[in-house]
């Protein structure tokens, strides 16, 4: 019964550690906001979500109005929200109203706490081949301009602009349609490029639904929003972002928050979790940036690696003296070896090694990889140990070893048996361009957690701690399966 329940804990943490934790039930999420310090995102019905660090998440955030599909965006010193009052079916029409409303904090615990009235700044009749619902919010930051994208496979994607002050359409604005299916549309804007993303397939099926998210890009926000071999969204283009995948289904409105420059995620949610009853979840991914264009990248589960500097191509290692492989060596000069058996040549075991390892800490290195026990690591989630927006925290080890990889008050790094400490526990973020940052949770002697100290190449052959910098290799690093 005791290893039964250790196997079952395992299943769970193992589970955890791929979607965030709590309860982070929620359809049609708004793009995540923080505010004093906590996440916040709404969904249809009303009410949403509040996370304190970005990792657990749990219902309490408060938004009247119900209705559908809400976003959410800080402009200034207050929070605008912006959702579909009707529509979308609901009710069986397609007579739609979208609203928006402002208020200065997120937290319903605070005595400023208090949402305006709501204002309405467009409307479908159920007759026009449109459906306002499902808004997403832009304020470009090449303009200040701010603008809207709503609309439902019943109709037409239509752009509309509102005043960045007020909330209001602004006066004599004329709605421009944009793209065709697809639904809870969203526009982010990049290095002179702004894209639209939609959401495509079927929804509100459960594990059967087929939502997937598909984006174009314009130079100009009103378009066209083409995507990557040329097809305009106006008619049906549009190029895969995330689809289903990990045992979840159905992504679905987009959302990006850029954490810091390199570091970025998206949040969508997902139809059905098949780890969690097919429930509909909160989903947060790496975003990553492919020739342009944006992607979903995976959480990083753990498993066994050799871990590689993107600097020189090197391997991160023990410290330890290089123990040679025995082999039966044949010259290149013997003319008969051709006509010998082929023997493969089993790769070194750690037992073969550990006995001339010092038994204390041991520092690390960067050197050729060589398939051996010294540069094989073990890497484990601790979700119950907290997490954030990017993912939960990890041990790192030597693979077969109890030999923990550790921050030091020197800002450089060494191993040590693994004791839970938060020195031996590491953040494993990917990168926008694909590669990781590998930065430590706590480093002894500085107050609080760690947000600024990345392992970092120094050299070719010394990794140290040091600032992370995204526009340095020294900063970024690779997993590689052995």
């Amino acid at each position: 019964m005791k290893r039964l329940h250790t196997i079952l804990t395992a299943l769970a943490l193992a589970t955890a550690a791929n979607a965030q934790i709590g309860a982070p039930y929620i359809h049609d999420p708004s793009t995540i906001a923080e505010c004093e310090g906590k996440y916040y995102t709404f969904g249809t019905g009303g009410g949403g979500l509040i996370s304190e660090d970005g990792w657990t998440w749990n219902s309490g955030a408060e938004r009247p109005g119900g209705g559908a599909a809400p976003d959410v965006m800080k402009i200034g010193d207050r929070y605008l929200c912006i959702y579909g009052a009707t529509g979308g079916g609901l009710g069986g029409g397609h007579a739609g109203r979208i609203l928006t409303m402002w208020n200065k904090t997120l937290d319903p615990k605070s005595p400023d706490f208090k949402w305006t009235e709501a204002v309405e700044v467009c409307a479908s009749d159920g007759m026009e081949d449109q459906d306002a619902i499902d808004p997403g919010l832009l304020l470009d930051p090449t303009t200040g301009r701010l603008w809207v994208s709503y609309g439902t496979y019943f109709g037409t994607i239509r752009l509309i602009e509102l005043d960045p002050k007020t909330g209001f359409r602004v006066k004599g604005n004329k709605e421009k349609d944009i793209a065709i299916d697809c639904e809870a549309s969203d526009l982010i804007y990049r290095d002179g490029w702004y894209y639209l993303l939609g959401t495509h397939g079927t929804c509100c099926d459960g594990v059967n639904s087929t939502y997937n998210i598909v984006v174009g890009r314009s130079r100009s926000v009103q378009g066209p929003y083409l995507d990557n071999v040329g097809r305009d969204m106006f008619h049906g283009g549009g190029k895969m972002v995330i689809a289903a995948g990990d045992r979840k289904t159905g992504p679905g409105h987009f959302g990006r928050t850029i954490i810091e420059n390199g570091v970025e995620v998206m949040s969508c949610h997902f139809e059905a979790d098949l780890d969690l009853s097919g429930r509909s979840t909160l989903g947060i991914r790496p975003l990553l940036w492919k020739n342009g264009w944006p992607v979903a990248g995976e959480l990083f589960k753990g498993g066994d690696f050799w871990i590689e500097s993107e600097r020189r191509g090197y391997s991160l290692e023990l410290a330890v003296d290089f123990v040679r492989m025995k082999q039966e060596r044949q010259g290149w000069f013997n003319r008969e070896q051709m006509q010998q058996p082929v023997k493969p040549i089993a790769n070194q075991k750690l037992e073969e090694v550990i006995d001339t390892w010092p038994k204390g800490d041991i520092g690390v290195r960067c050197s050729d990889y060589m398939f051996r026990p010294w540069q094989h690591w073990t890497i484990i989630a601790h979700p119950e140990a907290g997490g954030r927006l990017t993912g939960p925290l990890y041990e790192i080890k030597i693979e077969g070893t109890n030999r923990a990889l550790t921050a030091t008050g020197a800002l450089e790094l060494t191993t040590r048996e693994y004791a839970g400490e938060k020195s031996q526990l590491w953040w494993i973020e990917q990168l926008t361009d694909g590669t990781y940052r590998i930065m430590p949770y706590a480093i002894p002697g500085q107050e609080g957690l760690n947000t600024k100290y990345c392992i970092y190449s120094a050299g070719d052959s010394t990794p140290t701690l040091a600032e992370f910098d995204f526009n340095s290799d020294n900063s970024k690093w690779n997993f590689k399966k052995h």
